[in-house]
């Protein structure tokens, strides 16, 4: 499909439904290149007409809408923890229907794909009880994953090397497979559906496990020339500090993710604590030395911030992940820090929390299945490319809870 098609449908898909006339101001194309392209969408049935009441009142005359149908297609995403794999079942809206878990008895390859291949199983079957297809399986795991080769070539909480997950999972469910890392993932999803819709330029920085980033610049989710473009979880700040997984010393993930602080909390109490709720009830407990921990870690997540709206100047940063239990905690280090890194009118970027349980994760996951099936033309010929969303608009109240970073929030 032509690259209008696509803007088109991508909008639609983000902002609709919308009447043709709309569409031609977010997209900027002509009324005709929009017929153009609304056209084979429609006859495919991904796009379909409908009136707007409101619209038919206010005007006295129907006014008619383009929609994406979501019920047109069916996707799978699946997300890989360390600790389980959470699978769901969307439409092509990314709305889901959908959703199982299951506990990881070992994290080798050899013990996740079995349980991976059944839950995809048991989506499929809730699909053929629905009658949709599914056009394709998304899977999303931490770490370093070639996605253009399905390969996932460095995760450390998996602590998989080389693994080429999409042609196993292709082997094993018969479906198109996109495998991506999880963070990217959950990039895409919000740039179309959630926090980033209608902005050009986003950063999405997740906190917890690990610390990541998935970057949108002008409309596109970008991975760098060697897949690993946002690792702000890698900035080395101290260059005396922990050492980090990695190799060097001082990363903002070895201050700040959850085992780093579990590490700190434990040479601050002398307790073997356990895990990060443990943790974080010492800190509201009052613990010496434990709210320490959490200020030392908000204030490496807020510089390491602060860097990345230096060099990128996105509209709005999005901090979410598991991590964000302990926000009260976080807040004051991750503002102050922030405020004193971020130059000049830089400061002024949207910096806001978003809570995300890991279905959202695996909707990521499903998303990107998304985004190959429209790159693959949709069942018909030609290739489509994600395109840019248009000027922004207020998020819906559908998108979930969004907080302000600011004082009192």
């Amino acid at each position: 499909m032509t690259p209008a098609t696509s803007l088109v449908f991508t909008t639609l898909l983000s902002h609709g439904p919308l009447t043709r006339a709309e569409v031609g101001r977010r997209t900027q194309l002509s009324a005709a290149a929009v017929t153009k392209a609304v056209r084979p969408l429609m006859e495919l049935g991904y796009l379909v007409e409908g009136m707007d009441n409101e619209a038919r009142a206010a005007v006295g005359r129907p006014a008619t809408l383009v929609r994406v149908d979501g019920g047109r297609a069916l996707f799978i995403g699946v997300k890989v923890t360390g600790d389980e794999v959470i699978a769901v079942l969307t439409d092509l809206c990314c709305r889901i229907r959908v959703s199982r878990h299951v506990r990881l008895t070992g994290r080798e390859p050899e013990a996740v794909l079995p349980l991976l291949t059944a839950l995809v199983q048991e989506l499929l079957t809730e699909a053929d009880g629905l009658g949709v297809q599914v056009r394709g399986l998304g899977i999303a795991i931490s770490g370093d994953v070639d996605r253009a080769d399905g390969v996932v070539r460095y995760s450390p909480f998996l602590e998989w090397r080389d693994v080429p997950l999409a042609g196993i999972a292709r082997t094993a469910t018969g479906l198109p497979v996109t495998v991506d890392n999880d963070v990217r993932a959950l990039t895409v999803a919000e740039h179309w559906f959630g926090a980033g819709v209608g902005l050009s330029d986003f950063a999405l920085v997740t906190v917890g496990a690990g610390i990541g980033c998935g970057l949108v610049v002008h409309g596109q989710v970008v991975s760098g020339a060697h897949g690993v473009a946002g690792e702000i979880g890698h900035l080395s700040l101290d260059p005396l500090g922990p050492l980090c997984h990695c190799g060097n010393r001082g990363c903002v993930e070895a201050i700040a993710a959850d085992p780093a602080i579990l590490r700190a909390v434990r040479a601050a109490t002398g307790r073997q604590v356990s895990d990060a709720a443990e943790a974080l009830a010492l800190a509201h407990g009052e613990e010496p030395g434990v709210k320490e921990v959490y200020t030392r870690a908000g204030e490496a997540i807020g510089k390491a911030i602060g860097f990345l709206v230096n060099i990128l100047g996105p509209e709005r940063v999005v901090i979410s992940g598991e991590g964000l239990a302990a926000y009260d905690l976080f807040a004051e280090g991750i503002r102050d820090a922030f405020a004193e890194a971020a130059f000049g009118t830089a400061a002024q970027c949207d910096v806001v929390t978003r809570p995300l349980p890991f279905e959202e994760w695996a909707r990521g996951a499903a998303a990107t299945a998304i985004q190959s099936f429209m790159g693959s033309g949709m069942g018909e010929g030609g290739a489509m490319t994600t395109q840019s969303r248009g000027p922004h608009d207020p998020i819906s109240s559908r998108q979930g809870f969004v907080r302000p970073l600011s004082p009192g929030s």
